[in-house]
């Protein structure tokens, strides 16, 4: 029995199969776009390797579409074949497939948290923990883990840069800004390239209103971004947020035909529809409309991609976005059939995410199409149940936001002074410039006075 790089057990004699195991999980950590080619050669060099199938059932799993779940249960299936002579922690992660595949991501979470306690350097199961408590909301998780993979993972480790990006970001989201930027740019520091790293300091500088700086600093480090995936488009949907509060909508559209919405892209023909690249478009047309900027046919492509989703509810965060692209392109009778869709996921008491639609995505949904309807006081009376929860739908507070000004326009139309007050006070509990200097959040600042 041989060890991957950080010397935890591994259920093979083969040592090209665990040199093909870790360069895959290095891929994984560092958003490269040739994972999809490293898990290949893993799977040919070793398909009956346990870890193995585990891992690409918790790739297939991470792309959170209901298409591609099938893959994932016949990659579990190969796993939990090859088990025969699994070590105790393998049989741990094949545990966690089986619960995420199943719906049950409490499950899952506890289960690699499990694996943590003993294997504290269990750097795969870490970073698929850090993904999956970030969409569930569950920071303080996200930095409770983070803080244990530090002081596991050894600093010459290549998961190390790893642990202090992500504990950059949950600390990030937890507010604590000093100390998430510490730790951001101390993981540039070992490595210029990781974008996990470079994303946590711009999500700050974001909260922090930094904008010309978060412009420099995203611009220098583009140059090391070169094999990194989709989540490119995330850093550059990032400057563009800096550009859109600079009142800078020319580049803000640039960047979204060149950038994070390039429809020619390798990376955007791979993944058409992937999750985060939608979230990123819609929610930055969204807010460019808001501030009376003709977006033009920018929303026919996303609408096309909703109506292809639907009955697709495996990334509650992403449910809103799809339903505002519905709405955008007067789709009603498929934002109505998603709706529906909704209903009966939030329905089924198996999953997790049930609760979540049934709380908070469902209401938002309906207070979008309510909007586009011409309701928007109807819509504030949909929506305003769901605010109090909505961080447990996942995302971050910059991504966040897109639903707040959703729920900020429905009540500046309907006139609700107390719900614009709701609104802007919440909003200015996590960003540290105050809403009247904020794009998209002065005329309210001056409502609730």
């Amino acid at each position: 029995m041989l060890s991957d790089a950080h010397g935890l057990p591994l259920s093979t004699s083969d040592a090209r199969a665990v040199a093909a195991f870790d360069h895959a999980v290095l891929g994984f950590l560092k958003y490269r776009a040739d994972l999809p080619a490293r898990l290949g050669a893993l799977l040919e060099a070793a398909p009956d390797m346990t870890m193995a199938q585990v891992l690409k059932g918790c790739l297939v799993m991470l792309s959170f579409k209901a298409a591609n779940v099938p893959a994932a249960r016949a990659a579990l299936a190969a796993a939990e074949a090859t088990a025969v002579g699994a070590t105790p922690r393998e049989r741990r992660h094949i545990a966690a497939l089986a619960a995420w595949i199943g719906g049950d991501l409490d499950r899952t979470l506890a289960i690699w948290e499990e694996a943590l306690a003993e294997h504290p350097a269990d750097v795969l199961a870490f970073r698929l923990h850090h993904f999956l408590a970030f969409w569930m909301g569950e920071c303080d998780r996200m930095r409770r883990a983070a803080d244990r993979a530090v002081e596991a993972i050894g600093a010459g480790q290549p998961g190390y840069a790893t642990a202090r990006a992500c504990r950059a970001f949950a600390l990030e989201e937890l507010g604590h800004y000093a100390e998430a930027e510490r730790d951001g740019r101390t993981a540039l520091d070992l490595d210029r390239g990781d974008v996990w790293a470079a994303h946590a300091v711009a999500h700050v500088m974001e909260m922090q209103g930094r904008v010309a700086e978060g412009i420099a600093f995203l611009d220098a480090l583009e140059p090391e971004w070169g094999g990194a995936n989709n989540l490119t488009h995330h850093l550059w949907w990032h400057r563009g947020l800096y550009h859109f509060e600079a009142g800078d909508f020319a580049a803000v559209l640039d960047l979204y035909d060149r950038r994070f919405r390039d429809l020619a892209s390798p990376l955007t023909v791979a993944q058409p529809d992937v999750y985060i690249d939608v979230q990123n478009a819609v929610s930055m047309l969204f807010r460019l409309e808001r501030q009376g900027v003709d977006v033009g046919g920018r929303w026919v492509e996303l609408a096309d991609k909703a109506e292809a989703r639907i009955g697709d509810c495996l990334s509650a965060f992403t449910l809103p976005h799809w339903m505002l692209a519905l709405a955008a392109t007067r789709r009603f009778e498929a934002a109505g059939r998603m709706i529906a869709a909704m209903e009966a996921a939030a329905a089924d008491p198996r999953t997790t995410v049930a609760p979540l639609l049934g709380q908070h995505a469902l209401p938002i949904a309906r207070a979008v199409l309510a909007r586009a309807e011409g309701e928007p006081a109807r819509a504030c009376e949909l929506m305003r149940p769901a605010l109090m929860g909505m961080a447990r739908l996942g995302g971050s507070h910059a991504q966040q936001d897109v639903l707040e000004q959703l729920f900020l326009d429905c009540a500046l139309a309907a006139k609700r002074r107390d719900d614009v007050r709701l609104i802007v006070a919440r909003a200015s509990t996590r960003f540290e410039v105050p809403p009247a200097r904020r794009r998209g959040w002065a005329e309210a600042a001056r409502m609730a006075g």
